[in-house]
């Protein structure tokens, strides 16, 4: 702890910033249980899009063997041409939010391609644009844990830190001014009884 000035002064200054940090705390503990909320909340999502995407893979799965009967190259037609996101605040963080992915026309003769083409090509599109969610949303789990760390960090040092220590500070320089006032009353009424000697001495002279 760094050495203080035990005076008046100092004692305002340190109350002051005791009143500072108590009125500030309860700011970052709400930012916190925010955090800590959103948190469970995109983790839920996380596993509901996760498994929606295990069963999106084993529908693709039952197109393998026409694509063995039938090879077709399907890679000009996933080629996302735009990602679509937007942005909500979580307790003054930011956060993407997925809202869609955008493919270019499926241009091809649809009398040289066999039927199924068409719905394959929907399915491994809805296959991409799920992956491109989950990776948004992983993206802004990160994010929140980040701020939830750092968040937690202050809460700590106030909590333990700065809170205690002003605390301590404030104890320490009311002990200080109370013995002072007191030797000072001390040394009044010494020199006030000394003066009564002297007048009496005087009066006895």
């Amino acid at each position: 702890m760094a050495k203080i000035k035990l005076t008046k002064g100092e004692l305002k200054r340190q109350r002051d910033s005791l009143k500072q940090f108590q009125r500030y705390l309860p700011t970052l503990q709400l930012k916190k249980q925010q955090l800590q909320l959103e948190i469970l909340q995109q983790n839920l999502i996380l596993e509901e899009k996760n498994q929606l995407l295990f069963k999106k893979r084993e529908l693709i799965e039952q197109w393998l063997g026409l694509f063995a009967d039938k090879p077709v190259d399907f890679k000009s037609f996933l080629i996302p041409t735009k990602i679509i996101t937007h942005f909500k605040n979580i307790a003054g963080i930011d956060i993407p939010v997925f809202d869609q992915v955008e493919f270019s026309a499926a241009d091809y003769d649809l009398f040289i391609m066999p039927l199924w083409v068409d719905a394959a090509i929907d399915a491994l599109r809805a296959l991409i644009a799920l992956n491109k969610e989950i990776s948004t949303v992983i993206q802004g789990v990160v994010l929140l844990r980040q701020e939830l760390r750092v968040t937690t960090q202050r809460v700590n040092l106030f909590e333990k830190v700065k809170i205690p220590e002003a605390e301590e500070n404030i104890r320490l320089i009311k002990i200080y001014i109370g013995d002072q006032m007191a030797n000072a009353v001390g040394r009044c009424k010494i020199a006030k009884r000394k003066i009564e000697e002297l007048v009496l001495a005087g009066e006895a002279a």
